[in-house]
């Protein structure tokens, strides 16, 4: 199950203290409410791994995988799986309390990087076994061109900000002035992150995963729906209807962009907060008028923050679909894999920064 029922637990437990006031106290009431929403958080995780494991087993039993189909093997498979699955998050908890970065994350990070030498081998199957060498160096090259053209779109993605200038006016304060000073608010373009694309694929494969407690015929409509919701089916000139899923994948990156940036920022707080401490963008007036501008903004840069967005997840589905590539090392991965690194990277710079004033 990897860390994925963790990943899913988190995000119902987001959208939940949105929805429910209780839990949106707890989220704001400092460290012991931090503490109580990941313990939330764990049930949930372990709930969601039931389901899915028992989802994953009874799957396996209808398709002959276990030796005997019976209830003693189901019961065996679902609790191997949730047990695996509730390691992983003890292990990532267990780093983000005594490792450096988030525990989850780079428990992530591993399970990806995990994948990349059997994607090599498939590409290496797919466009270089048995070619001219001529064919063999234009294969790699275009691979090499095109892997390290994703990394260094996702990187200038990932940093990629816009300022907003802030100008503080001066105060008397005793027989000093004090402020006066112009700073900026960092808005960032790709301000949810990988979350739109973990949001978008956990509701692409969810049907996927309560169809396997029913026998699917998939010659039927129902059938035929779930083709279209699996990644796999995508891009593939021989069957373009089932491309319809893609478009339904990226109209969801876009919600989710939107959505998940609203529940993280807010811009009449920061607004309120402005003028609190005396300050102004300049040109617009402080208040209402400062919060309309902010959220102008921040609609334009979703919008390009979500077309980057597309586009990387997109370009390993159109390969996969047109050449047959057959990787699971997709534009999610890489998006995950650099953000990742980057943020270890910041941890660890601080941490010595810490280091050298001691």
């Amino acid at each position: 199950l990897s860390i994925q029922p963790y990943i899913n637990a988190s995000i119902i437990i987001q959208l939940l203290t949105i929805a429910i006031p209780k839990l949106e106290e707890m989220q704001k009431d400092g460290e012991e409410g931090r503490k109580k929403i990941q313990e939330y958080t764990r049930y949930t995780t372990v709930g969601l791994a039931l389901l899915e494991s028992s989802a994953m087993a009874i799957g396996f039993g209808r398709q002959g995988l276990l030796l005997d189909y019976n209830a003693w093997n189901v019961i065996v498979a679902i609790i191997t799986m949730t047990t695996g699955s509730a390691l992983l998050m003890w292990i990532g908890e267990q780093i983000t309390d005594k490792g450096v970065g988030n525990g989850i994350s780079i428990v992530l990070l591993f399970n990806i990087l995990s994948s990349v030498p059997d994607d090599m081998r498939s590409l290496y199957y797919r466009f270089i076994f048995g070619q001219s060498f001529a064919t063999m160096a234009v294969a790699v090259l275009l691979i090499a061109v095109v892997l390290l053209a994703m990394v260094v779109f996702v990187v200038v993605l990932n940093d990629a900000e816009r300022r907003i200038p802030v100008q503080y006016s001066k105060k008397m304060v005793g027989r000093k002035m004090v402020g006066g000073q112009a700073t900026n608010i960092p808005l960032k373009v790709n301000t949810a992150g990988v979350m739109p694309v973990i949001f978008a694929s956990s509701i692409m494969s969810f049907p996927v995963v309560i169809a396997q407690f029913f026998t699917v015929d998939y010659s039927s409509i129902g059938g035929k729906i779930l083709t279209m919701l699996n990644s796999g089916s995508w891009c593939k000139p021989s069957q373009p209807i089932y491309s319809i899923g893609l478009i339904i994948y990226i109209v969801l990156l876009f919600v989710f962009a939107y959505f998940y940036t609203s529940i993280t920022f807010n811009p009449l707080e920061v607004a309120d907060n402005i003028k609190k401490q005396g300050g102004f963008i300049p040109g617009i007036r402080p208040g209402k008028p400062t919060s309309d501008y902010l959220t102008k903004i921040l609609n334009y840069i979703i919008f390009i923050g979500a077309v980057g967005l597309v586009i990387v997840a997109v370009i390993p589905f159109f390969f996969n679909g047109v050449f047959g590539a057959d990787v699971s090392f997709g534009g999610t991965s890489i998006i995950i894999i650099v953000g990742v690194i980057l943020e270890t990277v910041k941890q660890v710079e601080s941490q010595l920064l810490v280091r050298n004033y001691k």
